[in-house]
């Protein structure tokens, strides 16, 4: 792994402004075209199976996956190339939902792309949903 990799260095930013819930400086990672894809292909979190692609729908993503949630992002290992890497994580997740706590944990593979202006092109994740679901469970409360 080349931690100087400009795409695995936005990766890291990213951990740290969702850790921080720095909604305004991750959405500004993004190119004005860039598109969020996790997990990739059609889910709950995208029935359509698009992505999130434009603006709005990537502020959307943020309010609804990411604003209530405490998320834990675990690096196993990367690769990189260019102006891209791949990073294998666990991601702990704690949701904050009708004011009850619920955890999930999320192992897969996430791809970030960066343009030539240091702009993240492409977020993608390479996850099962069924497999997320699977650890779903309410947590007891305190």
């Amino acid at each position: 792994m080349n931690k100087d990799n400009p795409a695995f260095k936005l990766s890291m930013q990213s951990r740290e402004f969702v850790a921080n819930h720095n909604k305004e400086s991750w959405l500004g990672m993004f190119a004005q075209d860039g598109i969020i894809e996790d997990p990739i292909g059609p889910s709950l979190l995208d029935p359509q199976g698009h992505g999130h692609s434009t603006p709005e729908a990537r502020e959307a993503f943020y309010d609804n996956n990411i604003a209530n949630s405490e998320i834990e992002y675990i690096l196993h290992d990367s690769y990189t190339s260019h102006n891209e890497c791949a990073n294998i994580v666990t991601l702990n997740v704690t949701i904050s939902m009708d004011s009850k706590k619920f955890f999930q944990q999320v192992n897969g593979v996430f791809t970030y792309s960066v343009d030539d202006a240091g702009k993240l092109t492409a977020l993608r994740g390479f996850w099962e949903i069924d497999e997320g679901m699977a650890t779903f469970r309410e947590l007891e409360s305190a």
